[in-house]
């Protein structure tokens, strides 16, 4: 993505050069802790998803249940997942409490970036191009603080690169060129596959276990940790949404 292409940022936020320094830190001892936990839409991945299973306990399932809202406005390709909100007059997140966040060591990626914000565009050969944003809300205190620190640092302290790392993996299914270009539209059973493999992973094995005929595909080896299963479920998508002379490399 060329600097042209880049969308217009509002003035709250900051685009960062690389290696740009900024000084930011969230602990409880600033005066607004919490308060980036509430009035907000929080988007799932599903890495995201899995990290939050180990979190609570709960199964897929169990979770989507209790504490996960799935969106499809008009327009979007896959539906979206959000995490459900009390309803408390502030909108705050289900796990946070005046102590801070319950599923700290599993909070999901945008909890773990802010207030940085990351753009990655997949390129030739599935190369990911990404830029960094600084989010600077009015309620923030944290940037009164005097830590100095860079993308590459603050990404390395928050745990993000494996969550990086996992969302770049969707990039040749949820921006392959069929969909850039309008081409795909999923059928109803199509989008029952992407949420089944990406968003319900228990039952997803259960389904490969059992041979569901519904499955595109059945390997013959199925993994026992779930982040490979999640590529696997991936890889499947990719295969059998797009046709093979539009293979996930062409651009």
């Amino acid at each position: 993505m060329n600097h042209k292409d880049r969308p217009q940022l509002p003035e709250s936020v900051q685009r960062l050069a690389e290696g740009e320094t900024f000084c930011f830190a969230c602990h409880p001892g600033v005066p607004c802790f919490t308060e980036c936990c509430r009035l907000l839409e929080l988007p799932l991945t599903p890495y995201d998803v899995l990290r939050l299973r180990l979190g609570t306990g709960l199964s897929s399932t169990e979770l989507h249940n209790r504490y996960i809202i799935e969106e499809m406005l008009e327009g979007d390709v896959f539906p979206k997942y959000y995490l459900t909100m009390v309803d408390d007059g502030r909108a705050s997140c289900v796990f946070v409490d005046k102590n801070g966040c319950n599923v700290y060591g599993h909070r999901p990626a945008a909890c773990r970036a802010y207030p940085l914000g990351r753009a990655a565009m997949r390129a030739c050969g599935d190369r990911i191009v990404e830029y960094h944003v600084l989010l600077k809300e009015a309620h923030c205190q944290g940037f009164k603080e005097t830590t100095s620190q860079n993308v590459a640092d603050y990404t390395k302290s928050q745990g993000l690169d494996t969550y990086n790392e996992f969302n770049d993996k969707l990039a040749p299914l949820i921006q392959h060129r069929q969909i850039r270009q309008g081409l795909f539209h999923p059928t109803r059973e199509q989008i029952r596959l992407y949420r089944l493999a990406l968003y319900d992973i228990d039952t997803f094995r259960l389904c490969l276990e059992n041979k569901d005929p519904s499955l595109p595909a059945h390997p013959d080896n199925i993994p026992e940790d779930d982040d490979t299963l999640l590529l696997l479920g991936i890889d499947l998508l990719v295969d059998s949404f797009f046709t093979e002379n539009d293979g996930i490399n062409t651009l």
